[in-house]
């Protein structure tokens, strides 16, 4: 719980590198996601190179946190793998990819690292410059590093404005 009340979307990272033993204990919070069906229909990218950094961030509008921060996470979802009838309407791939990426990012802000929901990118440009399959989706990406800030927490909602019971209303 404390992860979840103190965790904020990070957009200044320091320099410093993330050690290797804390990106794959982030990357292992993805794995233990649960999934429909335990699918687990995701595959992360983690981008390091500087240069492929520069053309995801061109890819998700200009967005500079992202190039700022020593690695960025790009989260594809993969409809083939995931359940298939959702609600009897849709792929799982989407939700459970998103799942996996939150568990990311509350182990990260758990570790002492600052991640950012990236929702504004260029599918097909993304998929051109990591060379992600055209049957695969790119869900989100998040930059990944030690935060240089400390924003406020942002408003909410009041809880009875989001919940119902016994029917929606």
């Amino acid at each position: 719980m404390e992860a979840i009340k103190t965790r904020r979307s990070i957009r200044k990272f320091r320099e410093t590198p993330v050690p290797e033993n804390l990106l794959k204990e982030v990357l292992n919070a993805a794995r233990l996601a649960p999934s429909a069906d335990n699918a687990q229909p995701w595959k992360i990218i983690v981008v390091r190179d500087e240069q492929m950094k520069q053309k995801v961030t061109q890819a998700c509008n200009g967005q500079k946190f992202l190039v700022q921060a020593p690695i960025v996470l790009v989260v594809c979802g993969i409809p083939e793998d995931a359940f298939q009838t959702v609600g009897g309407y849709m792929s799982s791939h989407v939700i459970d990819a998103s799942i996996a990426l939150d568990h990311v990012t509350l182990a990260a802000h758990s570790l002492g690292l600052g991640t950012c929901w990236v929702a504004w990118f260029k599918e097909e440009k993304v998929k051109d410059i990591l060379g992600i399959p055209e049957d695969v989706r790119v869900v989100a990406l998040s930059p990944l590093g030690y935060p240089d800030e400390s924003p406020e927490r942002p408003s909410r909602k009041n809880l009875e404005e989001l919940i119902a019971y016994d029917k929606y209303e």
